[in-house]
Order: structure tokens, then sequence, then C-alpha cells
């Protein structure tokens, strides 16, 4: 089994009315339990907007810290689920259903497993 990341990739400039944003949450909602009971969830989490972020860049052997998110881009990180699937083409499919449950772009990362090095 391998573990994936399924990022929530969201406009920040559009937001979305309060109803919309309840319905979504529910239909999140609902993946998330049918990942728990397919056996694949490992974990979920929604972000604060990407104003609330701080950088921490390294530098000359210090560091600088900025508010704000990291790059200038429409699309900022909103939220993920890690997943544990046995190869990629299950996780699209899990990807699938979250891009339709948020109505958002789904980007699919698998982790690196650093003790295979």
């Amino acid at each position: 089994m391998k573990q994936y990341l399924l990022a929530v990739q969201l406009d920040e400039s559009k937001p979305e009315p309060e109803d919309d944003f309840e319905a979504m949450l529910a239909r999140t909602g609902q993946v998330t339990e049918d990942m728990k009971s397919a056996g694949v969830w490992v974990f979920v989490g929604g972000l604060r907007p990407s104003h609330a972020s701080t950088v921490v860049r390294p530098g000359d052997g210090t560091v600088t810290i900025t508010d704000g998110p990291f790059a200038e881009t429409k699309e900022q990180l909103g939220g993920f689920w890690v997943i544990e699937c046995d190869d990629l083409d299950q996780a699209l499919a899990w990807a699938e259903k979250c891009a339709l449950a948020c109505g958002q772009p789904i980007e699919v990362r698998p982790f690196d497993d650093l003790s295979e090095r």
C-alpha cells in the first residue's frame, strides 16, 4: 500500500455562498466516510485561507519570516486527504469522487517513502 495526498486546489478570489459551502462540506464529509469504510482513509484536513499562512525561508544561516502564501498564484491549497491505496489508479478513483464532492480540482501526489532509499 502506498500513501497519496489528494490536495484540493481552490481560487480564493471566488468565495462560495454559505449555503453552497455547507452543501460542499456535507458532500466531502460523505466521501471521507466512504474512504473510512473502504479502509483507505488516513487523514483529512481543511486549511484556513492563504492570507493566514506564514512562510519561513532559509538563507545565509538565518531565516526570514513573512506573512502570506509562499507563491503569488490564483489557486491555493484549500484542504487535503491522505489516503492509502494499492496503486495510483485507486487513488485517482478516490480523487474523482473528491473533485465531484467539493467542486474543485484535486492534485494527486504519492508520498515519497524515504525508508526505501
